[in-house]
């Protein structure tokens, strides 16, 4: 009787506003949405992180009201008149109707704890956090403006990889952003890199695993062919948990697993650190400098 009118319950609130109750995909619990939300989108009962828009995951992790978005101009164009089962111009517009953004990277500036970062976070519910020319682009941009304000980069990636639809011209991003990163740690200032639920090809395969620091949220998938391509080629059963964040933890490939709730801790004693770090370097640069005036000058 009661599990009947439990069940009418439910149907009516589900009619009444579908975002209302939210099951979750790994304990199959059902929950109100807003119990949910209220714990930044992880499961109370089995700690499940389900998957966020980049504005959410930028509220989580920066300062509050510290966030300037840069590059909300940019768009993706389509060189190769590419067309599969729909045009990518289609495939374009429907992406932005869907998320209001013209790419799935949002960048800017914020602070976490006070300090100072360049923030550049992939939303997979564009296209699916693929890397495309516009998103290459932003990276680049977002270390450019740390060398110059000499502050740090982070970058949170949830993406399925290079975009096919700008086939070369989303490949040469891999390079570009790697060489751009490449510049960053000449200029000793620190990357972070935050893998989060799925990050798989070329992204995986270039600036996600080049982080000073690379830490993941929990039970992410993380590699970059997919398991099925993986088993028929070698031709033999996966281990068990193959591709994900615990996995990759225990084999040394990250160096840190952080809940979504206590990542922004994390992220500001991290740069903390980093911050006391960079003084003691320009009083040993200075000091150098100092002792060779003084041989040149005798």
């Amino acid at each position: 009787m009661f599990g009947s009118l439990f069940n009418n319950i439910k149907k009516e609130t589900k009619e009444e506003n579908p975002n209302q109750w939210i099951k979750c995909p790994k304990c199959t619990s059902l929950m109100f949405y807003k119990e949910v939300e209220s714990k930044q989108n992880v499961c109370p009962k089995c700690n499940h992180h389900f998957r966020i828009s980049a504005a959410k995951r930028i509220a989580s992790i920066a300062d509050e009201g510290s966030f300037v978005e840069f590059d909300t101009t940019l768009a993706p164009v389509d060189p190769l008149k590419f067309s599969d089962k729909k045009s990518y111009k289609k495939r374009l517009e429907e992406a932005k109707a869907k998320t209001g953004k013209t790419s799935s990277v949002m960048s800017g500036s914020c602070t976490i704890g006070s300090n100072p970062v360049e923030l550049v976070v992939f939303d997979f519910s564009f296209m699916g956090g693929s890397l495309g020319s516009v998103e290459g682009e932003k990276i680049v941009r977002a270390v450019d403006r740390a060398i110059a304000n000499h502050c740090g980069v982070i970058i949170v990636s949830a993406s399925g990889g290079a975009r096919m639809q700008e086939s070369t011209y989303a490949l040469l991003q891999m390079s570009k952003t790697s060489a751009a990163l490449n510049r960053l740690h000449h200029k000793g200032l620190p990357f972070i890199s935050i893998l989060t639920d799925p990050t798989m090809g070329g992204v995986s395969a270039s600036f996600a695993m080049l982080g000073d620091i690379i830490m993941a949220e929990p039970d992410a998938l993380i590699g970059f062919a997919g398991q099925r391509v993986i088993k028929q080629t070698v031709g033999v059963d996966l281990p068990e948990g193959f591709q994900r964040s615990e996995f990759l933890l225990e084999h040394g490939l990250i160096d840190m697993i952080v809940d979504r709730c206590e990542m922004h801790q994390t992220l500001a004693d991290l740069l903390t650190l980093f911050a006391k770090k960079q003084p003691v370097e320009a009083e040993v640069t200075e000091s150098a400098e100092t002792e060779e005036v003084a041989v040149l000058e005798e």
